[in-house]
């Protein structure tokens, strides 16, 4: 067997190429920083649910908003919440009567965590902005990242109030202080003013991860914990929502629920 003589030259080569090699790795494996050192979510995030105005339409029993060229009734296990049975009546009252009771049917914020992953991020030191291009409009969170503690001189809100903090490389957010007017996804998933929402982002291979668990003893079973939401970079911008016109739904026969895919 002939050997190969280790010459110089040759030896400076598998330096060189080593080097590269470790560098590349590095640059795959890491993740963009921001100034403090922590993963830089900054950025337009495309999650899937597209920006563009749908209106909704009729398949089968259903209303759909979103998605209406898959089967709306074809959800995943965990797709929906676990209530106590005591509260079993209230949903079923509520699923029932979709088009009168569901506030994002007129108009309104999707709360947390229906909205689902922003659209854009806003990321300074102290805190995070979360930019949201919804059907029913544009709207807005502020994650301070600073350990301040929850407001007490507001009012409970659509998107409640949240507080965020660094674990790891995983950004926790708690969101508490919601009024009682939105659901949890849909069918009549309701909660009370004690829903507390944590949601985990963080980057995997430069996409965005986003998990959400509800918490609301009173009426769930158990804590709901979401399917983890992917999303991808995206170069194109955010832009103005069209005004949200209260949807007419009188003409639909059987106005019973509606699905999409958030």
């Amino acid at each position: 067997m002939t050997k190969l003589k280790l010459t110089p030259e040759i030896a400076a080569t598998g330096a060189v190429l080593s080097s590269l090699v470790l560098l590349v790795s590095v640059a795959v494996a890491q993740a963009p920083t921001s100034p403090d050192g922590h993963p830089d979510l900054s950025g337009t995030w495309d999650n899937g649910s597209g920006i563009d105005f749908v209106a909704p339409v009729q398949i089968g029993a259903s209303i759909c908003v979103r998605g209406c060229d898959t089967n709306p009734r074809g959800v995943q296990a965990g797709d929906r919440p676990t209530y106590r049975p005591e509260v079993m009546a209230t949903v079923n009252d509520l699923e029932a009567r979709q088009v009168e009771e569901d506030t994002v049917l007129r108009c309104f914020a999707p709360g947390v965590p229906r909205i689902g992953p922003p659209d854009k991020i806003v990321q300074t030191s102290t805190e995070l902005v979360f930019l949201y291009d919804d059907y029913t409009g544009n709207f807005f969170r502020v994650v301070p990242i600073d350990g301040r503690p929850h407001r007490t001189d507001v009012e409970p809100g659509y998107l409640g109030d949240a507080i965020g903090w660094w674990e790891d490389d995983t950004l926790v957010v708690e969101t508490v202080n919601f009024n009682d007017d939105t659901w949890l996804t849909d069918d009549g998933s309701f909660h009370t003013t004690d829903l507390r929402v944590i949601e985990r982002l963080s980057i995997v291979d430069d996409t965005l991860r986003w998990a959400a668990t509800a918490h609301d003893p009173e009426v769930l079973a158990e804590p709901w914990e979401l399917r983890t939401r992917t999303a991808y970079r995206s170069d194109s911008e955010i832009l103005e929502a069209p005004p949200c016109i209260e949807r007419d739904l009188d003409h639909l026969v059987e106005p019973l629920h509606h699905d999409n895919i958030r």
